[in-house]
């Protein structure tokens, strides 16, 4: 890997501008980006990654706190599929990979006088119970919610059809009790997004069809569970995901990519050349030009392919630039693509002997209407993952997050030391412990603030509508959570079929590019 950092010039000097070529051009270094380049680069391809931030590795990252390396954000990875484990074992990580404690997550919410707090359903979908007259549903539905979630074991799932919004599915199955109380908290921690504008399809696969063979929403769950192989649905990494991208970047470096760091890209359009040479020959349209500002100057890159994985927004900005008369502020059905989210992640370190029994499991999932509550969701990772506690050496490493789409961040405007204060509250509201500033040893902030949820409905029609454009147009890819879905199971798939397609194309079937 060619690490091409870009240091601070001198202010007076003219700007420089740097022309450089390459087979591939990856825009973005999140996971997204890193896999697509590599996968270029293993068939010889010559490929230039270019990354806005001076750290790669985008939502999965690391933040050092009180001699702590910890992970900044996605700290698993869903095991459905398998790509994801095949990925680590290629770069020599399967022996590190974890599963977490199976106590499983908390949910506070409303109580008779102030909070309440109890353990989440172990046998449920997104909250949606398998069944709803459990004990474990029972203590925070209550009876009356139970007997209504339990009406929907009676009613004629043909009234419902196919369902659209998980929302109001559960709403019209079950009632608002279940919809408040189990489903809403996980919609909002796992997609940042209320459950109504959810798409059930994306975020919960098979279960339409589950509904019609079982004949009752919590008969398809149900099915659905049993029909899940046994074993953790999530896994880590002992150190950190963020040795996922260490290892990445080893293996750019190894098969020689051009990593450029701090690179804002500003535009992408078809290289002037290459357009006026094909025009003549009425062939094909070949040839990108992605021109990008460092801190010496422009950069300017020209390539036969590029691979966009950027984040949300930015990436749509590029799509704008690069097709003529599409526009992502609306598709065929002009509908508008959605606002992006503002997340907020804030981790503790806490020496705090009260949270050794880890009261509250491995996190607390938060009711909307909890009172006097800020964060969303919280996770005791020491108590979440034992490598962890054994790094730590008894101190106590807790991650809250904050941010729901369609509205402001609670954060926003508040310096980290008002941050840290009304996190350290909101932890000792959430884990039922009294904290204080004397126990805070650290405290860390990670912000992203262009987070477009796939799952949302009408989204998956607007990716496709994009697809669609795209494969019309040669030689451009889009790739990332944006297109793929949440986490790393959707991202990884993605982001290998998509680069996938720019090897097929420009590699020859001898194997020569």
């Amino acid at each position: 890997m060619s690490d091409r950092p870009t240091p601070a010039g001198d202010p007076a000097a003219e700007p420089v501008v740097e022309h450089v070529a390459a087979d591939v051009v990856v825009i973005g270094g999140g996971v997204a980006g890193l896999v697509a380049a590599l996968e270029c680069a293993k068939v010889g391809l010559q490929v230039t990654l270019l990354e806005r931030r001076e750290e790669l590795g985008g939502c999965v990252g690391r933040i050092e706190l009180d001699g702590l390396t910890l992970d900044s954000g996605a700290e698993s990875f869903a095991t459905r599929g398998g790509t994801v484990a095949e990925l680590l074992t290629s770069l020599g990580l399967d022996a590190d990979v974890e599963n977490p404690n199976p106590a499983g997550a908390w949910l506070v919410m409303p109580g008779k006088q102030g909070l309440d707090a109890a353990p989440l359903p172990k046998t449920g979908m997104l909250g949606i119970p398998a069944n709803p007259l459990g004990d474990d549903v029972r203590r925070i539905i209550g009876w009356n919610g139970a007997i209504r979630a339990y009406l929907d074991r009676v009613k004629p799932i043909l009234r419902i059809g196919r369902a659209r919004s998980l929302g109001e599915l559960v709403r019209e199955r079950m009632g608002q009790a279940v919809l408040d109380r189990l489903v809403t908290p996980i919609s909002a921690g796992v997609y940042s997004t209320d459950p109504v504008a959810l798409d059930l399809d994306v975020v919960a696969p098979g279960l339409n069809e589950a509904m019609t063979r079982t004949g009752s929403l919590s008969g398809g769950v149900g099915q659905l569970l049993e029909e899940r192989k046994a074993g953790s649905a999530v896994r880590g990494i002992r150190g950190g995901m963020h040795r996922l991208v260490d290892a990445l970047e080893r293996e750019l470096d190894r098969f020689g990519v051009t990593v450029v760091r701090g690179a804002e890209v500003t535009g992408l359009e078809r290289d002037a050349a290459t357009r006026e040479r094909d025009a003549a020959s009425s062939a094909e349209a070949s040839g990108w030009l992605v021109t990008a500002t460092t801190s010496t100057g422009r950069l300017l890159v020209t390539a036969p392919d590029v691979v966009l994985a950027a984040s949300g927004h930015a990436a749509l900005s590029l799509v704008d630039d690069a097709l003529d008369g599409w526009t992502h502020t609306s598709d065929a059905d002009g509908a508008a693509w959605p606002a992006a989210a503002s997340v907020e992640l804030v981790t503790l370190v806490l020496d705090a002997p009260a949270l050794d029994a880890a009261p509250r499991g491995t996190g607390v999932l938060v009711a909307a209407d909890a009172p006097g509550v800020t964060a969303k969701a919280l996770t005791h990772s020491t108590a979440k993952w034992s490598w962890l506690a054994e790094q730590a050496g008894g101190r106590h490493v807790v991650r809250l997050s904050y941010g729901r789409a369609g509205a402001a961040n609670p954060l926003d405007g508040r310096s980290d030391a008002e941050v840290a204060e009304l996190a350290l509250a909101d932890a000792s509201q959430l884990l039922g412990v009294q904290l204080d500033e004397r126990m805070l040893r650290a405290s860390g902030r990670t912000v992203w603030r262009d987070a477009i949820s796939q799952a949302t409905i009408g989204q998956h029609e607007r990716v496709h509508a994009l697809e669609d454009a795209l494969a019309a147009e040669p030689g451009i890819e889009a790739t990332g959570s944006w297109v793929a879905g949440t986490g790393l199971a959707s991202v990884v798939p993605h982001a290998l079929e998509a680069a996938r397609r720019v090897r097929h194309r420009r590699v020859q079937p001898d194997g020569n590019a």
